[in-house]
């Protein structure tokens, strides 16, 4: 991460064919998201629709050129952190993604808490920290949060990262529905 200016710690992306577990984890999540993300598509009044399996979206992605797997595990030490960022991978972006804590806060590692912020496009932005536990999910937007201000809808730009790691280790699998090129 340090060299791409990300924070510091390690991450390893899964590739094709992935992991059984992980593979239809990605495929049981995506069917709620989708019908989620077809919602504030209308709510937008665009015409982007996605298909109600993943195998389908993904195939979407192929044809773009974005082929490579997009899941991952993140490994976090003391002193590690994640900076403000989004997981934008090409033209095609699923609006969401899924973050499940697999170490156990209190015992594995201190610190290292999730990290959310909003920049809305007339106020300033607005960072909160997610608590999770062991086998928590977190499921956030990838790119921008599609919200209801004053009988409006509005786009809010959206970055997720982790908060720095004051003691021991914190591990999660990261849950991207949309390939990378």
């Amino acid at each position: 991460m340090a060299e791409k200016g990300y924070g510091s710690g390690t991450y390893r992306y899964f590739t094709y064919p992935l992991p059984d577990a992980v593979a239809r984890l990605r495929s049981q999540l995506y069917l709620p998201l989708a019908k989620a993300a077809n919602h504030w598509s209308r709510w937008l009044g665009d015409d982007k629709f996605y298909p109600d399996h993943h195998d389908a979206y993904v195939k979407t992605c192929r044809d773009l050129g974005q082929d490579q797997a997009t899941p991952l595990l993140l490994r976090y030490g003391q002193g590690d952190w994640n900076a403000l960022h989004q997981d934008l991978y090409g033209d095609e972006v699923f609006p969401f993604q899924v973050a499940i804590l697999l170490s156990q806060p209190g015992s594995d590692f201190e610190g290292g808490e999730f990290l959310l912020s909003e920049q809305w496009p007339d106020r300033q932005a607005k960072t909160r920290s997610i608590p999770l536990k062991q086998g928590d999910a977190v499921v956030f937007p990838v790119k921008s949060q599609v919200v209801r201000d004053r009988q409006e809808v509005r786009c809010v730009k959206m970055h997720h990262g982790v908060d720095r790691i004051l003691t021991g280790e914190r591990w999660t699998l990261g849950i991207i529905f949309h390939d990378a090129r």
